[in-house]
């Protein structure tokens, strides 16, 4: 019996695992068509914060993937939704502008929000905003980040992630971030109600063993890595999670199903 034999649902992550950069990794396309053949229901995670989830399918469609905005389970979306729910009003935006359509309901404020939201800014980040972000709260604000990432792969090699800046933050305030993104388990499980599937019968399907497959498991989910885009071996040897099953890349996935 192979280990993803009773799997009645993917989760799949987007950059690194399906393409790189602006590059489709090879046998990729292929692989997501098997999927769909085989009618199995699937949502796309992604940690992105710089783009909505319309600019990513339409990313997707030029690379020769057919999936809908609706399929991207995106942490600005899931970001949100918590907030809403925690009752928050106002906001500092420390976020891209691609994405502040998704807190259209909540005030940007400067000063004294009820909340300080992080996601990437790029190159907008400095010591006076960090110093900033700090006094915010300390002041009281809530601390949530869009994920706490420590970097991404890029076609130029690796790129610092937000989560140095989060845990500047955290540091300085003393105070923990709500995290949104992966590896949190809310993020997996509003992708286990996307589907409307038990964890137990989702695979998840990633490039960083530790945010995409130790989070999977951790919710009760099989985690597959895939040795493409962020995948070092030397974290996988010196990792404690081990994954359900290792790919050389997704294009691998058909033998498994």
């Amino acid at each position: 019996m192979k280990v993803l034999d009773n799997a009645q649902g993917m989760l799949i992550d987007l950059d690194g695992v399906l393409y790189v950069g602006n590059q489709a990794i090879d046998g990729a396309q292929e692989a997501l068509a098997h999927i769909r053949k085989l009618a199995l229901p699937v949502r796309f995670l992604t940690n992105t914060t710089t783009q909505s989830r319309g600019s990513l399918s339409r990313k997707l469609k030029a690379l020769g993937f057919s999936i809908e905005p609706e399929e991207i389970l995106s942490t600005p979306s899931v970001a949100a939704n918590y907030l809403h729910q925690a009752g928050v009003r106002s906001c500092f935006l420390a976020i891209s502008d691609a994405i502040k359509s998704e807190f259209e309901a909540f005030e940007p404020v400067e000063n004294a929000p009820d909340a300080v939201l992080i996601g990437d800014i790029g190159r907008a980040w400095n010591y006076d905003l960090i110093n900033r972000l700090a006094q915010m709260v300390m002041s009281g604000a809530r601390l949530v980040a869009l994920h706490k990432n420590r970097y991404w792969q890029t076609e130029e090699g690796f790129r610092v992630d937000i989560g140095a800046f989060v845990a500047a933050i955290e540091y300085a305030s003393g105070v923990e971030a709500t995290i949104i993104g992966k590896p949190s388990a809310a993020f997996f499980q509003a992708g286990a109600q996307a589907l409307k599937c038990q964890p137990e019968y989702l695979a998840m399907i990633g490039d960083d063993i530790e945010s995409d497959v130790g989070g999977a498991q951790h919710c009760g989910m099989k985690g597959v890595l895939v040795r493409t885009g962020k995948f070092r071996p030397e974290q996988m040897v010196s990792s404690s999670i081990v994954p359900d099953v290792v790919l050389d890349s997704i294009a691998q996935l058909p033998e498994h199903l």
